[in-house]
């Protein structure tokens, strides 16, 4: 069986975050308490991650989690990428450096922030001393495959900076990352009708480089998925009240939830 696991729920600051502290949400709902976005993923074979947040040790540990085969990443923002440092320890346990695959403009970023890390297939591998990662630069609408699991990339659009969403095995899930919009390419890529759809909801009302909750639910209408988890939330976002306003094969994500599929 596959299955996902938001382990991190929230936007940047996390909830509560240190400026805005429990904001709209309720202090005593424990699905209010949210680490930054990260996602694991087991599917036809392949555990992957998707993005590592800064609280990534933390959900690896919560979640058991000792191996993967690769970690996809969305975007170059620091709530998506700064955890990379703590993947050394699941080098460690391979014995081998671990395959990164992310959009040319985020790969550079990875080189230039954590060039200590960026080995080439032929390394000798030391895991003591540093993590070992192998940048896979990806393009967008261009399938590639981890183990037997069909990964296309897609376009992301209105986003500070070049955002990728995921479509696996055709649409059985679809993840998409931080932006305002998906382009029309990337739908076109849908090819199935969704088990899961994972949308970004940083604010009910959206933000000039966010999408709010009219846009997801339209999207929602649009590629029309079994379930849709609603991912990626600032202290704005109340589980319940987010939840109230969605209808009911569409729900707000939780820290460690666990999606079988």
């Amino acid at each position: 069986m596959n299955k996902l696991v938001i382990m991190g729920c929230g936007a940047a600051p996390g909830v509560p975050s240190v400026a805005a502290g429990w904001g709209a949400c309720n202090p005593n709902n424990p699905k209010n308490v949210r680490r930054r976005a990260g996602v694991y993923l087991e599917a036809a074979g392949a555990k992957l991650l998707i993005d590592t947040s800064p609280d990534i040790r933390t959900q690896l540990l919560d979640n058991s989690i000792r191996y993967i085969d690769a970690v996809l990443y969305t975007h170059s923002h620091a709530d998506h990428l700064h955890g990379i440092d703590d993947l050394r320890d699941l080098n460690r346990l391979s014995g081998k450096p671990l395959n990164i695959y992310a959009n040319a403009e985020t790969a550079e970023v990875i080189r230039q922030r954590f060039p200590y890390l960026v080995v080439d297939k032929n390394c000798v591998h030391n895991p003591m001393f540093c993590p070992s990662m192998i940048i896979n630069e990806i393009t967008e609408e261009q399938a590639f495959f981890i183990k037997d699991l069909k990964i296309v990339p897609i376009a992301l659009s209105g986003h500070p900076v070049h955002s990728t969403g995921y479509v696996f095995n055709d649409g059985e899930i679809v993840f998409i990352a931080d932006c305002r919009s998906i382009s029309e390419k990337g739908l076109a890529m849908i090819q199935k009708r969704p088990e899961i759809l994972v949308l970004p909801l940083t604010t009910p009302a959206g933000q000039a480089t966010h999408m709010g909750l009219d846009k997801l639910l339209e999207y929602v209408n649009i590629i029309k998925p079994y379930r849709t988890i609603i991912n990626h939330m600032a202290s704005e976002c109340d589980y319940d009240a987010i939840d109230a306003l969605t209808p009911a094969n569409v729900v707000p994500a939780y820290d460690n939830m666990v999606i079988e599929i």
